[in-house]
């Protein structure tokens, strides 16, 4: 049993970090592009805001598992397969990257204007402005958007098993469905259950101190 879970839970974590980290550094350039060019935004462009709000709305309102069966010719151009681990991070990718834009978007917003007009009174720079105001006062937030990033990308690596993605979703529905393993079925809903608990743990822990 432990022959088949532990790589199993080492797939489960390398899908949904890899894919995390990468979601995050694209939401969070889209973020960045939605602030400055919100209405009111540093640099105002609503053609620019209105676009990439479309772009970002259709893509999060594909359910995962469709999404990552239309992303198969992509997968297989990139990485020269459409199955498999490592396979399975460009569509964990692209379907989180939506997300945690908006997220991020968010928590850049909930930065209060009085803030952002101090530093421009100080002569700050717009790119000042985003990265030492903004993104500073903002970090708490972003800590929460990235865990619950992360949790939800856990979610979708569990349901990247059923097309071939590997981790603890291909376990459960390969030993526990097919074969009507039980025993392998709740050790692997277990298993995700805490490893959910250890993120969002680590995740309040962030949050904490940094809000200090």
């Amino acid at each position: 049993m432990v022959d088949i879970l532990l790589p199993a839970l080492v797939e489960t974590i390398y899908m949904s970090f890899v894919s995390t980290f990468f979601a995050v550094v694209i939401g969070f350039i889209f973020a960045i592009v939605l602030i400055l060019t919100s209405k009111g935004g540093l640099k105002e462009n609503l053609k620019i805001y209105s676009v990439l709000d479309v772009i970002i709305n259709t893509f999060r309102s594909f359910p995962f598992i469709i999404l990552m069966i239309v992303l198969f010719p992509l997968t297989k151009f990139l990485i020269g397969k459409s199955i498999g681990t490592t396979a399975a991070i460009i569509p964990l990718t692209i379907g989180a990257a939506p997300f945690i834009a908006r997220l991020i978007e968010s928590a850049l917003k909930e930065v209060e204007e009085g803030v952002i007009e101090a530093a421009k009174s100080f002569g700050a720079s717009d790119w000042q402005i985003i990265f030492k105001v903004m993104l500073v006062e903002a970090l708490p937030s972003i800590i929460s958007a990235i865990t619950l990033t992360l949790i939800t990308v856990i979610g979708f690596s569990a349901m990247a098993g059923a097309v071939g993605g590997g981790g603890l979703g291909d376990v459960a529905i390969k030993y526990g469905y097919y074969r009507f393993q039980t025993d392998t079925m709740i050790y692997t809903v277990i298993i995700l259950i805490v490893l959910v608990q250890v993120v969002q743990t680590l995740g309040d822990y962030l949050y904490k101190i940094t809000k200090k």
